[in-house]
């Protein structure tokens, strides 16, 4: 009986250790780097939803420089920040 679990519990860690081998360890500096980039692309996402939606292009650019304050650069959010 013993030796039936043995598949099953290398299986285990070996999946075990392959997960934890895909995952890269990063620094605090490139988490929130990774977190300005969903920030910025959030921000440009509902710009376009705005746009779709009809509004004019002046008051969705309001919103984007609104939501994109401390993020991007420029008046447009561009994709380029601060380090």
């Amino acid at each position: 009986m013993k030796t039936a679990w043995m598949p099953l519990w290398a299986a285990l860690a070996w999946s075990l250790s392959a997960a934890t081998l895909a995952q890269p360890k990063l620094d605090e500096h490139t988490r929130e780097d990774i977190a300005r980039h969903r920030a910025m692309a959030q921000a440009h996402e509902e710009a376009a939803r705005c746009l779709e939606s009809g509004k004019a292009e002046a008051e969705c650019l309001k919103a984007l420089q609104a939501r994109c304050k401390g993020l991007g650069i420029g008046k447009y959010c561009g994709m380029k920040h601060a380090h």
